[in-house]
């Protein structure tokens, strides 16, 4: 127990992870060995397709999510980061309509920060989390109506919990976020006339939706909390639930505020279910796959239209440029962000994710040119979308090609995050971009797969090789900052997920291990 920590884990608090645990662990653990069958189906040759046994709820024209919450009708940019007190502060003072408090990919989970970031946003509730920096710089919080609307990113399912036994065993990362956030904050927010609102990552079916439904359900009907208070964002961000975009808002219907399209996760979970199929699923430079390549372009118009058609939020991707002091380098950066939310806007995406104050505006700019004063454009239901599966699984078309530059690029941002993750911090701005895990896992993936399928390099005419990978480590790790010494911990993680025969399914678990 830290300094105030018992204003979070409260008896109430702790009462909810207890019940949650008992109730719904076993089921948490069976849908991740069922992530397994469906890894080891595909590597025997399997595929991904629309099921066939929910075919009745896709073709089901009359359900609808609940309308939207408090505070969330107009979500034309929202901002992402983590929970510290700074970042607190300057998210919910940015002008976004939204911020997304991030206790997962931009979060490193020590308790310090578990805890830490909950009370943070307790103290922003109340209005007490203002406070002087080192520098002598004062933060302090804007009036309540000019304030983003916090919601809150657990964990994936996949994430325990060390810190905190239930009868003897590791609770869910997941469970504990959630319940720590809605018996404390959450129940300040319902004063305030909004609501615990969250975004929900990393799952891959809709009975994983289910799950985390009936968690709601449980957590509501203890804390006394009418039905339907608590809404939930999720992340389309791993290639099964592309399949079951439907599904997924129908488990979560009353529960539900729509869906988010990410980029890094997706391209990440590509590679981790078609890890074994050669060439056919093989990615070029992960900065040359864009939103425009075919299966991502049918990847985000059915999203849309999936939403759309069911009254549901489709929010966009993230831009994660951070103003640089280079003139030219911001011009460049900012007309690309500009592109990239003009091409959300017109596919029909009722708002989109920044990761720095300084990309509020431009974001804002391009959905208001489209949106003018609604606060939303869900009633055009982009009827003129008809994906196949065949097009969400077409990555042998995505054009690019592999690069020493591109495995140079994977080998430096993963070192250099995980040098920070394990330091405590999960935000990390690396080559004038805001980095979290998501890009830490398409980087060693990219790695992975690039040796495991022999890949000869554009640019050089080198083959991917182990040896080839140790000598760009060791030379990317000489031209950081400091003592190449220091970086040892976070090579070995890299390695041990980049070059390893067995692909790890996270790189957070084993470097979750290594965490006190």
């Amino acid at each position: 127990m830290g300094e105030r920590y018992e204003e979070v884990l409260t008896p109430a608090a702790l009462e909810v992870i207890a019940t949650l645990h008992r109730q719904l662990d076993d089921r948490r653990l069976e849908l991740l060995e069922a992530r397994e069958r469906r890894i080891e189906d595909l590597a025997g040759g399997g595929t991904l397709d629309f099921l066939p046994e929910t075919k009745h709820i896709r073709e089901d024209d009359s359900w609808r999510v609940a309308p939207p919450a408090p505070g969330l009708e107009d979500r034309r940019v929202e901002i992402t980061g983590p929970t510290d007190r700074k970042m607190t502060i300057n998210a919910l003072n940015s002008g976004a309509k939204a911020w997304l408090a991030d206790h997962e990919d931009a979060n490193t989970p020590q308790w310090s920060a578990v805890v830490g970031g909950q009370l943070n946003l307790l103290d922003a509730i109340d209005r007490k989390v203002d406070f002087t920096g080192d520098n002598g710089k004062t933060y302090t919080l804007k009036p309540d109506d000019e304030l983003a609307t916090i919601i809150v990113r657990p964990r994936g399912w996949h994430l325990p919990e060390k810190h905190i036994l239930v009868d003897g065993r590791e609770t869910s990362g997941s469970l504990v976020d959630f319940a720590l956030y809605i018996a404390t904050a959450g129940l300040r927010q319902i004063e305030k006339g909004q609501g615990p609102y969250f975004y929900l990552p990393k799952m891959e079916s809709h009975l994983e939706a289910r799950l985390w439904n009936d968690a709601f359900v449980i957590a509501q009907d203890l804390l006394g909390i009418p039905r339907g208070t608590v809404r939930a964002t999720v992340l389309i961000e791993t290639y099964p639930a592309a399949f079951e975009m439907e599904e997924i808002l129908y488990e979560l219907r009353e529960h539900s505020s729509g869906l988010n399209a990410g980029r890094w996760d997706y391209m990440f979970s590509v590679i981790k279910c078609f890890r074994t199929r050669g060439k056919d699923f093989l990615l070029p430079d992960r900065n040359a796959v864009t939103m425009t390549v075919p299966f991502m372009r049918a990847y985000t118009e059915l999203l849309v239209r999936t939403c759309h058609k069911r009254g549901a939020h489709a929010i966009g991707g993230m831009a994660a440029f951070i103003p640089s002091k280079d003139e030219a380098v911001n011009e460049a950066a900012y007309a690309k962000v500009r592109d990239d939310k003009t091409r959300e806007a017109n596919d029909g995406f009722d708002g989109s994710w920044v990761a720095h104050p300084g990309m509020v505006e431009v974001c804002k700019e391009v959905f208001t040119s489209v949106l003018g004063e609604r606060p939303n454009q869900i009633e055009r239901t982009r009827d003129d979308v008809d994906v196949t599966a065949a097009q969400l699984l077409d990555v042998a078309s995505t054009p690019g090609e592999c690069t020493e530059n591109g495995l140079r690029n994977n080998v430096s941002v993963g070192i250099q995050y995980l040098q920070a993750w394990l330091g405590g911090l999960g935000a990390v701005a690396i080559f004038n971009l805001m980095e979290d895990a998501a890009t830490a896992e398409i980087s060693r993936s990219q790695v992975w797969q690039w040796l495991h399928n022999d890949v000869t390099l554009a640019d050089t005419g080198h083959t991917v090789t182990r040896e080839l990978i140790d000598r760009i480590v060791d030379e990317e790790i000489a031209k950081l900052p400091g003592d190449p010494a220091e970086y040892e911990d976070a090579k070995q993680t890299f390695l041990e997920v980049a070059v390893a025969d067995d692909y790890a399914d996270f790189l957070t678990l084993p470097a979750y291990e290594r965490m006190a």
